[in-house]
């Protein structure tokens, strides 16, 4: 008896596509000729990219400016809370102690 499988969904096929076309792009970039076609696509589109990055642009800026202090602060207590300096010297004491042990020999 065959087995059925179920009709792929548009997000498994975009995800198979993705990663076809991730796996063969060094072997397209192999062919002669791969530098120009790229030169090539890359004036053809590039006035599109910009147009459409500049309108991502600002509101990206904006919420990277409003989430920075809350980060910040968030970081630096987190950092407070860590005992860092006293791990490090700890560190260095033992270090120093296994030196110290290894050259009396």
């Amino acid at each position: 008896m065959p087995v059925r499988l179920p009709k792929a969904r548009s997000s498994e096929v975009a995800a198979f596509g993705l990663a076809g076309v991730a796996g063969f792009a060094p072997f397209y970039f192999i062919l002669p000729g791969a530098e120009e076609r790229l030169a090539t696509q890359t004036a053809r589109w590039a006035p599109r990219w910009e147009r459409n990055i500049s309108y991502f642009a600002p509101p990206a800026r904006m919420v990277a400016q409003r989430v920075e202090r809350p980060v910040q602060r968030t970081v630096k207590r987190i950092d407070d809370r860590l005992p860092l300096e006293k791990m490090a010297k700890n560190v260095d004491r033992q270090i120093k102690y296994g030196i110290d042990k290894m050259s009396k020999r």
